[in-house]
């Protein structure tokens, strides 16, 4: 009889090593958060009273990625904030507000997609420009540039579209303080070599898992809209569709034309389509209520694709 051979001590070793891998990979994480909150929602409810806490300490974490030394020398960056900050707000969020304002007549969806224009980047442009050979250093400072800018210009637009709603400016002012501007101060002292040294190494996890809470919640207080009103659904996705795959068709075509280099382009076509879908849904709920954070959820849920489908194409491309 044939003897059937154990695995040694370096193999289960190896094998343990990839399991763990599979468990902790950042889109798996995301996915099983949108199930989870899809089938299984009833923490969600309680969830949502810590989510912007959660979302401080996403945000302080995934600031320490963001080196000061980057930023020199000074007028190219600002250059650079200033190129950053007009794709992410002046291109993106107007196209955004200009077609919910047309498609949505629920105020709350609307507001939703106001949070969406007003919010900063996704932290995931940083480790995709590394993984589709974008410019780091590009993106890392246009990333700063529009967090900073975002403290002011999130409760400005804001203010400006929700018809007052009840908010006060200064409110919003001192909430993108909390989640924006305090958690970077603290990360610059997370930088300090032996401590560092610890969260580079937990950082990517605390960040993947945080992000995941705050989906997680956002899509369990909605899911009555995943699974019952497709209307809605549809609507929101196509006007997030086309502000993530159309824009960012049409600006690789204006790229090309205007002979801008290729890592610079894919750098700035992250930051023009990429919103953080973790802090407009803390947001959104913290605002709005859970109506307003549906489009947060479906945002969650299409970056995600939106970040695959480049990751599949470029792999594509340099095999052949």
């Amino acid at each position: 009889m044939a003897q059937h051979c154990l695995p040694d001590s370096k193999t289960k070793v190896f094998m343990f090593t990839k399991i763990l891998q599979t468990l902790f990979n950042r889109n798996l994480i995301l996915i099983g958060a949108i199930i989870v909150g899809l089938f299984f929602s009833g923490f969600a409810n309680t969830l949502k009273d810590y989510n912007f806490y959660i979302l401080a300490v996403v945000m302080t974490l995934s600031t320490t990625s963001i080196s000061m030394k980057g930023m020199l020398p000074i007028s190219k960056s600002i250059k650079n904030m200033g190129a950053a900050i007009f794709l992410g707000y002046f291109v993106f969020s107007s196209l955004l507000i200009v077609l919910s304002w047309f498609l949505l007549d629920n105020k709350y969806l609307f507001y939703g997609m106001v949070i969406i224009a007003a919010s900063p980047p996704g932290v995931a442009v940083i480790p995709f420009t590394h993984i589709l050979k974008g410019d780091m250093n590009y993106t890392m400072v246009g990333t700063l540039g529009t967090y900073l800018a975002s403290i002011v210009l999130a409760p400005f637009i804001i203010t400006l579209f929700s018809d007052s709603e009840g908010l006060d400016s200064m409110q919003l002012l001192i909430i993108m303080v909390k989640v924006i501007l305090i958690p970077f101060l603290i990360s610059r002292l997370f930088l300090f070599k032996p401590i560092y040294a610890v969260v580079e190494k937990t950082r990517g996890h605390v960040v993947d898992f945080g992000f995941a809470l705050i989906i997680y919640t956002a899509v369990g207080l909605n899911r009555d809209v995943f699974f019952g009103n497709f209307e809605v659904l549809a609507l929101i996705s196509f006007i997030l569709i086309l502000m993530m795959f159309g824009l960012g068709t049409i600006y690789e075509w204006v790229a090309r034309r205007l002979k801008i280099a290729t890592p610079k382009s894919v750098s700035q076509k992250l930051l023009l389509t990429i919103k953080s879908s973790g802090f407009t849904a803390s947001a959104s709920m913290s605002i709005f209520g859970r109506e307003a954070a549906i489009p947060s959820a479906v945002l969650a849920v299409l970056v995600l694709v939106y970040l695959l489908y480049l990751s599949i194409r470029n792999d594509l491309k340099q095999q052949l």
